[in-house]
């Protein structure tokens, strides 16, 4: 586990050169086909070294949910370890490695024609208003929740409209299920963020040079992708969009990608804070990918 740029591509395939296995990527944004170079999707040869999984799975049409990875993934690890091999889940979609590791949340499914309602509403009142509303209805899922965020400030409105209850009671209430299979959960973090700013930087630079926006073009020449689709809205995409629509010049397309990558790594690490297992390596060590390979041959060796 990792943010953006913490390097988990390469620590999994050295992993791979010396234990048989096979990866199955954590990672919401490298399902989609045709969406290579702004996702930093593993190259041919990457891809050709050891069998990768949930890659190139969907149409940038497509939505996949945390519900179908987790249905993915615990037939994939079944399927891995029958032939002898050791999954290694790699990624940084930590909304992913949550339902892995905790299950998923047995909330009410969405209601089309809730939401339509809310966000009239938030027409009306404005996003921050409805925060406010559920600070009266549920204040302990109000506080945790920006004013400004509205998908998760709605979903919980709609719970508490569909089940009488607030979401942090439901939350409270529920179990924590028991794990399929073990796992051991190892995280790549920078001692210095400045320093990941820096890797993210480079890399948004790097897949400009390689042709990303040409790739997003070819998105929008299809016909048939807008800027509120999934895939468009990963992190990149919809600044390169919003350029190609004329909204914003080259450069504030750049600052704009880069700044909404490191956004992303903040939430990131937020999420990995909240996993108190895992086993932190600092990703800007040398050494770090050695780090992560002796960890794993030790913990093969000790589970044989």
């Amino acid at each position: 586990m990792g943010p953006t740029a913490s390097g988990k591509t390469a620590a999994a395939l050295q992993i791979a050169q010396h234990i048989p296995s096979e990866i199955i990527s954590v990672d919401s944004a490298l399902v989609y086909r045709e969406m290579d170079i702004g996702t930093a999707k593993p190259n041919a040869a990457e891809l050709g070294s050891v069998p990768h999984h949930l890659i190139d799975i969907i149409d940038p049409s497509e939505s996949y949910s945390v519900a179908q990875f987790l249905d993915d993934t615990q037939s994939l690890v079944k399927d891995i370890q029958s032939r002898g091999k050791l999954p290694l889940l790699v990624g940084g979609t930590m909304m992913y490695f949550k339902a892995l590791l905790d299950g998923l949340d047995d909330l009410p499914p969405a209601d089309p024609a809730l939401r339509a309602e809310l966000d009239a509403e938030a027409a009306r009142i404005g996003v921050p208003g409805q925060h406010a509303r559920l600070a009266t209805l549920d204040p302990i899922t109000a506080a945790r929740l920006k004013p400004n965020d509205s998908q998760r400030i709605q979903r919980a409105l709609e719970i508490i409209t569909l089940t009488g209850q607030a979401m942090s009671t439901l939350l409270a209430q529920q179990t924590r299920p028991a794990r399929p299979f073990e796992m051991l959960s190892i995280a790549l973090e920078p001692s210095d963020r400045a320093a990941l700013h820096q890797r993210i930087a480079t890399r948004f630079d790097t897949m400009l040079e390689q042709g990303f926006l040409d790739e997003v073009r070819a998105l929008r020449q299809r016909g048939d992708l807008h800027p509120n689709l999934p895939s468009i809205r990963c992190v990149g995409y919809r600044q390169a969009w919003d350029y190609l629509d004329g909204n914003c010049s080259m450069e504030e397309m750049r600052e704009l990608g880069i700044i909404a990558t490191r956004q992303l790594a903040k939430r990131q690490l937020t999420w990995l804070r909240s996993i108190p297992e895992r086993i932190v390596i600092d990703c800007l060590q040398p050494d770090a990918t050695q780090q992560v390979l002796q960890l794993v041959l030790q913990n093969s060796q000790a589970t044989e």
